[in-house]
C-alpha cells in the first residue's frame, strides 16, 4: 500500500510515507457501486504498513512487527480512486516485546483518519527478513537508515 518513504527520522522516531489510492480495484465493486471509496480497513492497513516500516527502521530489522491492535481509530473524511495519501507515523512507546505508534493519513492537506496501533515484535519467520529488507529498499527505507 505504501508507494515510497518520503522521510525517516531516528531522532524524532517518525516516518512520512506516500501512497496513491488505485484508480481501479475489486474493492470498489462493493464499496460502493457507482460511488467508489477506499474502505476504512485498507486505510488502517496503510497506517499499519507505514508504522511497521517505522519500527523496522528504528530497530534495524532485528524483529518483525506484527499488528496486534488498533485503538482510537477515527475516520474523518472519504477518499476515492486516485487520491494521494500522506501518511505520518511516530513511535509512542516500545518495550516488553511491543511497540505502539500513532499514525495519520491526510490527502491534499485534509485529515482523513488517525489511529493508535500496537505491534508485537517477534523473530522473523524463515525467509521473511530478506523479503522485508528488499521491499523496504524498493520503497526507499533502507537508503534512509543506512
Amino acid at each position: 500500500m505504501i508507494d515510497r518513504i518520503a522521510s525517516f527520522s531516528d531522532a524524532e522516531e517518525r516516518i512520512e510515507a506516500r501512497s496513491t489510492v488505485p484508480d481501479a480495484s475489486p474493492v470498489f465493486e462493493g464499496h460502493f457501486p457507482g460511488h467508489p471509496l477506499m474502505p476504512g480497513v485498507l486505510l488502517t492497513e496503510t497506517m499499519a504498513q507505514a508504522s511497521g516500516y517505522l519500527i523496522l527502521g528504528l530497530i534495524r530489522f532485528t524483529h518483525m512487527p506484527f499488528l496486534a491492535g488498533v485503538e482510537k481509530a477515527k475516520f474523518r473524511s472519504f477518499v476515492g480512486p486516485g487520491a494521494p495519501l500522506e501518511i505520518v507515523a511516530t513511535r509512542a512507546h516500545q518495550g516488553s516485546g511491543y511497540a505502539v505508534t500513532r499514525a495519520t493519513i491526510a490527502s491534499d492537506g485534509k485529515a482523513i483518519c488517525n489511529a493508535e496501533l500496537m505491534f508485537k515484535l517477534m523473530p522473523f519467520p524463515d525467509g521473511l527478513s530478506a523479503q522485508m529488507r528488499a521491499q523496504a529498499a524498493e520503497i526507499g527505507l533502507v537508503q534512509e537508515i543506512a
